[in-house]
């Protein structure tokens, strides 16, 4: 029966009874009287029919709707078959629910999942193991209260998740995790937990192979050196072998700088302390870097900028070999009738050091892999000139170690540009160390001319700081 008809028969009924009750009343001699007793009989039907209505809605729905006339039958049918369908609904949920905590149970990672205030609601039973995490008694907790490594710390603030951070575990300083953050929902966060032990493990062996091969390899290159360099320089050496020979010393030579790259590369992998806070300045840095591009038989034209004369804090001889490897690409990669303009900068972000040049470039699909060890956008071209594939990897492990990071753009056919970013923190100033960096006027910019007077000072000072390496 549809709504309106419903309604025109609980009227129809209503009138019916009004009309025998006015008749009733009429006969007694009290026709209001009638009419007054079929309302009340009506009024206390029709509560009779909510209360047992709203005992059937308080209660758990699963007995049968009560018999009721209409429209309560109508009313009392759209609430049953709302509750239907509420209940497939929930029950469709819960399956999946339960779907999904039964498939993360099962992954071979940890998930974590994490509140805007990195507070706990959940986590696997991976995550449990891997972290230490116990059942409903952590649920709640902030993560960084339970995960106390200072790296994953860092790594939590920073807000930088682009990458995992790997870190010992707490139980077993043997096992390595990987960490990393995945953002979702509003300001939700998914923690994923491996474990990086094997990886780690052979990380560490390649490394050690790494350095002990190149460290073996060292003597030995020595030796053949010096024997090339006293045969080339013989005067009776036959004419027809000192092309070779000069080759030879060449290709020594080249072999000479791969291993003791692949030894400075292997000095910094091996350290996970920071790099000290010495004072380091740069302006002199950049001087001898442009007297080192000028001493060559064929070089670009160079340009020194030098907007900051704030020191930069670090270890001079790890800073040294980063900025010499980046100026001596732009060098090599750009012809004689190019440019390469070298420049030092601070401001609110910090220190910047940035070396451009107007060389061959680089395509765009390469740059992601620069920095990888033996990597080459053309091998030939690098052998050439006398590339190793390490130099742009031992400027990475260096900015790292220094807080910095190393940003790249490039052009193919237009040339490059590398900038090393250096946090506030890692500046200092001569007159006022403790005092932040900032800018120089105008008037104050040191032009390249006048630079390198500054260079005099600086062999020694790296002299000196690689004796007290030693």
């Amino acid at each position: 029966m549809t709504k309106s008809a419903s309604w025109w028969q609980l009227g129809g009924r209503l009138l019916f009874a009004l009309l025998i009750g006015a008749g009733v009343g009429e006969l007694f001699g009290s026709f209001w009287a009638g009419i007054a007793i079929v309302l009340a009989t009506a009024l206390v039907l029709q509560l009779r029919h909510l209360m047992r209505l709203m005992r059937w809605l308080q209660g758990e729905r699963q007995d049968e709707p009560p018999d009721l006339p209409d429209p309560w039958e109508l009313l009392v049918s759209r609430v049953a078959r709302l509750y239907r369908r509420k209940q497939f609904h929930k029950q469709r949920l819960l399956r999946l629910l339960r779907e999904l905590r039964r498939s993360t149970a099962a992954m071979p990672d940890g998930v974590v999942v994490l509140n805007p205030q990195t507070e706990i609601l959940w986590f696997n039973r991976t995550a449990s193991r891997l972290l230490g995490l116990r059942g409903k008694g952590d649920v709640g907790l902030r993560i960084d209260n339970l995960v106390r490594q200072p790296e994953f710390g860092q790594y939590l603030r920073g807000a930088q998740y682009a990458l995992p951070v790997t870190v010992r575990s707490a139980a077993d300083v043997e096992q390595h995790l990987s960490l990393q953050i995945v953002p979702y929902g509003a300001g939700q966060r998914l923690l994923l937990v491996r474990d990086v032990t094997r990886e780690a493990r052979l990380e560490a062996m390649r490394r050690d192979f790494v350095a002990n091969a190149s460290h073996e390899l060292r003597s030995p290159l020595t030796v053949i050196a010096g024997y090339l360099e006293t045969l080339a320089q013989d005067p009776g050496v036959d004419p027809l072998i000192a092309g070779p020979l000069q080759e030879m010393q060449r290709q020594a030579q080249r072999m000479s700088r791969i291993v003791q790259d692949l030894l400075e590369l292997s000095r910094l992998e091996s350290s996970d302390r920071e790099a000290p806070s010495r004072p380091i300045d740069v302006v002199a840095l950049m001087a001898q870097l442009r007297q080192d591009v000028l001493a060559r038989s064929l070089h670009p034209s160079i340009a020194v900028d030098a907007d900051s004369r704030a020191l930069l804090l670090g270890e001079e001889l790890q800073i040294h070999s980063a900025f010499a490897n980046l100026v001596d690409n732009a060098a090599k990669y750009t012809p004689p009738d190019g440019s390469v303009h070298i420049r030092w900068w601070t401001d609110q972000d910090g220190g910047h050091f940035a070396v451009s040049d107007t060389g061959i470039g680089i395509p765009r699909e390469h740059l992601p892999r620069l920095t990888e060890r033996f990597y080459r956008v053309d091998a030939g071209r690098s052998r050439s000139t006398g590339g190793s594939g390490l130099g742009l990897a031992i400027v990475k492990h260096v900015l790292q170690r220094h807080g910095a990071w190393l940003a790249i753009e490039s052009v193919e056919g237009r040339g490059s540009r590398f900038i090393c970013h250096f946090p506030p923190e890692r500046l200092s100033w001569a007159a006022d160390p403790g005092g932040p960096a900032r800018p120089l006027e105008p008037q104050e910019r040191l032009p390249a001319t006048e630079l390198t007077s500054a260079a005099a000072a600086l062999p020694a000072a790296v002299s000196a700081e690689a004796q007290t390496t030693d």
